[in-house]
C-alpha cells in the first residue's frame, strides 16, 4: 500500500469515528467552550490555519539529556523548517492549574498551535483545545479517543518507542554476566509498561535466564529517588541499568560510576558513559513535527490522521515517518550481538502479504503475564492504539520481570 493511500485511508476513517462518535453523543455541545457559537462546519480546517507561533509545553529542563531534549531540539529544528516562531515552556507541571496558563499566555502572544509534550499535560490540553476552538492542539502520548467526544481542534501522536526498546533489550541481554537487569521508570502508563515488557521479551530473546527488575521512582525527572532507585538495583546484582525517565543523567552516570553497563532511552546520552554505554533509543521527532505544524499551516487539520490518535512504528512498513532510532553502540556490543539486533531489526519491515503492515510483532499472541493471565490471544497481534488500551485498561508485566507494578 503506498504512503499517499495509507494516509488517505487514515483521514476517511478518522471522519467516519468522528462523524460516528458526534452522532452517538447526546451531550456532544457540553465539550464546546460556554459562549462559543462557531460550529464544527465553520471550524473545518481553520485551527492553526496560517499559523505563525507555535507554544511547546515541556515537563522538565531542555537539557536533561532525555524527553524534554529531544522534544525540544525537534521543536527548535521544525521552527527553521516551517517558517515559524516557537514559544517554548520548560518545567510546566502536569496540572490544570499550572499548564492551563502557560498555554493560555502562548495564545496570548499569538501562538495557534500547541504542543503539551507530556503525558500529564493531556487534561490542561483537553481544557484549551475547548476554550479555544480557534487554536490547534496537539498531545504528545495520550488518546484522544478517551473523551466522551472528539474536538475538531485537538489530536494525539506518539510513535512505538518500545520496538527498539526490544533491539537494546537484546544488547542488554547479550553482554549481562549474572543475569540481571535494572530498569528504572516513573510511573506505569502504557508507554512505560510496553517499553519494560519488549525490554524484557529482546533480552529473554537472546538470554533465557534473564530477569529484570522494575522500580518505580513515581517521578519523570527527581536525581535523588534516580539514584536511590539505581543503587537499589545495582545491590540486587544488575549490572545493566535502563530506564523509562525523562532526566536520564543521574542513572547512566550511576551505573558507570559503578561498572555496570547502561541503556540510554530518549536521547543519545552515551558521552555521560564512555566504558558502560551499550545502546539506547533516541526520539527522532522533527520530520513529523513538521509535517504537523504544515499541515495545520495549510488548514487542513480535520481532515488529516493528526485529528484523532495518530501512532506510527516499525510495523508500519509504508510509514513516511520514522520518530526513533536506536542509538550508536558502544565499545561492549561485539560483532555478534549486532548482527543478532541487526537480524531482529529487519523482521519489523517484513511484510509478506502485502498490507503495509509488518508480519513480525513484539507483542504477538499467545502472550501471558507474570501472574499466568492471558493477555494477547493466539494469534492477535494488537495495533499500536490497541496496545496503549490494554496496557492502559490493567498494568501488567510479562514473566521475568520483577517490581512493583507502579
Amino acid at each position: 500500500m503506498s504512503t499517499k493511500l495509507k494516509r488517505l485511508l487514515f483521514a476517511l476513517l478518522a471522519l467516519c469515528l468522528l462523524a460516528a462518535s458526534c452522532g452517538d453523543s447526546d451531550d456532544s455541545s457540553d465539550d464546546t467552550a460556554s459562549g462559543s457559537e462557531t460550529s464544527s462546519q465553520e471550524l473545518e480546517g481553520a485551527c492553526g490555519e496560517g499559523a505563525t507561533k507555535v507554544g511547546f509545553l515541556y515537563v522538565g529542563p531542555k537539557d536533561d539529556f532525555g524527553y524534554n531534549q529531544a522534544a525540544y531540539e525537534a521543536a527548535v529544528a521544525m521552527g527553521e523548517a516551517a517558517g515559524v516562531e516557537v514559544i517554548h515552556a520548560e518545567n510546566v507541571p502536569e496540572t490544570i492549574e499550572d499548564a492551563v496558563p502557560v498555554m493560555e499566555d502562548m495564545i496570548a502572544q499569538g501562538a495557534t498551535i500547541l504542543f503539551p509534550t507530556s503525558f500529564g499535560h493531556f487534561g490542561p490540553a483537553v481544557e484549551i483545545a475547548k476554550n479555544h476552538p480557534e487554536v490547534c492542539v496537539v498531545h504528545q502520548g495520550q488518546l484522544e479517543s478517551s473523551l466522551d467526544a472528539p474536538l475538531d481542534n485537538l489530536g494525539t501522536y506518539f510513535s512505538s518507542v518500545f520496538e527498539p526498546v526490544y533491539l537494546a533489550g537484546i544488547a542488554a541481554g547479550s553482554v549481562t554476566e549474572t543475569n540481571t537487569l535494572g530498569y528504572v521508570y516513573a510511573f506505569a502508563i502504557p508507554q512505560t509498561l510496553q517499553n519494560i515488557n519488549a525490554f524484557a521479551l529482546g533480552a529473554q530473546s537472546v538470554n533465557p535466564e534473564v530477569s529484570v527488575i522494575a522500580v518505580s521512582t513515581a517521578d519523570w525527572c527527581d536525581p535523588a529517588k534516580q539514584a536511590q532507585a539505581a543503587q537499589t538495583l545495582l545491590d540486587q546484582g544488575a549490572d545493566v541499568l535502563t530506564q523509562h525517565q525523562d532526566c536520564t543523567k543521574t542513572i547512566i552516570e550511576t551505573a558507570e560510576n559503578a561498572g555496570a553497563y547502561s541503556v540510554g532511552y530518549h536521547y543519545d546520552a552515551s558521552e555521560l558513559a564512555p566504558n558502560g554505554w551499550l545502546t539506547g533509543s533516541d526520539w527522532a521527532w522533527t520530520d513529523l513535527y513538521i509535517d504537523i505544524v504544515e499541515t495545520m499551516i495549510a488548514g487542513g487539520f480535520v481532515d488529516s490522521p493528526y485529528n484523532g490518535d495518530y501512532r506510527i512504528g516499525y510495523r508500519d512498513v509504508d510509514a513516511p515517518f520514522v520518530a526513533f532510532t536506536p542509538s550508536e553502540y558502544g565499545a561492549a556490543i561485539n560483532d555478534d550481538t549486532k548482527a543478532a539486533i541487526d537480524e531482529a531489526f529487519q523482521r519489523f519491515f517484513v511484510d509478506d502479504d502485502g498490507d503495509g503492515i509488518s508480519d513480525f510483532s513484539v507483542f504477538a499472541g499467545p502472550m501471558q503475564d507474570r501472574d499466568g493471565t492471558v493477555r494477547i490471544e493466539d494469534g492477535v497481534a494488537p495495533d499500536y492504539v490497541e496496545l496503549d488500551n490494554l496496557c492502559a485498561a490493567e498494568a501488567w508485566f510479562v514473566p521475568g520481570i520483577e517490581g512493583s507494578l507502579g
